[in-house]
């Protein structure tokens, strides 16, 4: 049991257009000195957060995510480390180990893709279990990298179209905000989050 909770630190390798999922991505983690990849299915808009600050881009307004930044930094909180810490029916689970002014840490539950853009502007590690890694981990091939990478792509594109999300995208508004409502009284975030995004999308 030890082993399976041991922390493991990951990076971002990739980062690629779903082809099956209007409007989603494939963000794949790599295992710090290891072999496995963890492929996530996140939405466009954190795409797009995560690649400008991993370009060095400068936006001519501020991101939510920098927004984030600026107003944590303005009142001395850091985020020390971002945690994959749990994989529930497909969908994984973060939480932000913050810190304000050295005091002791304070766990923020995130999801994964907001996590994971806030770790490269704050330029904290990323990290999971080894039992998320067992569980949802890819294992790549050394010799044939290429053959690898496409193996975790698939992987990621075969998570999309099992998300919930295709269902979405089939759904009205008014159904939509209807199954928003519910979901936040059922304090289902993460489902939560996907519908707004769907919301979004129809502006």
């Amino acid at each position: 049991m030890a082993a399976l909770m041991k922390k493991i630190k990951l990076e971002i390798s990739g980062l690629s257009y779903s082809q099956t999922q209007s409007g989603a991505y494939a963000l794949v983690l790599s295992e710090a000195g290891g072999k496995r990849r963890l492929p996530i299915i996140i939405g466009g808009f954190e795409a797009q957060a995560i690649a400008i600050e991993l370009e060095k881009m400068a936006p001519t307004r501020p991101l939510t995510h920098d927004l984030f930044k600026s107003f944590a930094e303005a009142f001395f909180i850091s985020v020390k480390e971002v945690v994959i810490y749990n994989l529930v029916e497909g969908i994984f689970h973060a939480k932000l180990m913050c810190q304000q002014d050295g005091a002791n840490d304070v766990e923020v539950d995130a999801r994964t893709s907001d996590a994971i853009a806030l770790a490269v502007r704050f330029n904290c590690p990323i990290y999971t279990y080894e039992f998320i890694l067992s569980s949802a981990g890819i294992m790549i091939d050394e010799d044939n990298p290429g053959e690898a990478e496409k193996i975790v792509q698939e992987e990621a594109e075969t998570e999309a179209a099992a998300d919930p999300g295709n269902e979405l995208s089939r759904m009205s508004k008014d159904e939509l905000k209807q199954l928003l409502k519910s979901a936040i009284e059922d304090e289902a975030y993460e489902k939560a989050g996907r519908i707004r995004d769907e919301l979004e999308k129809r502006k």
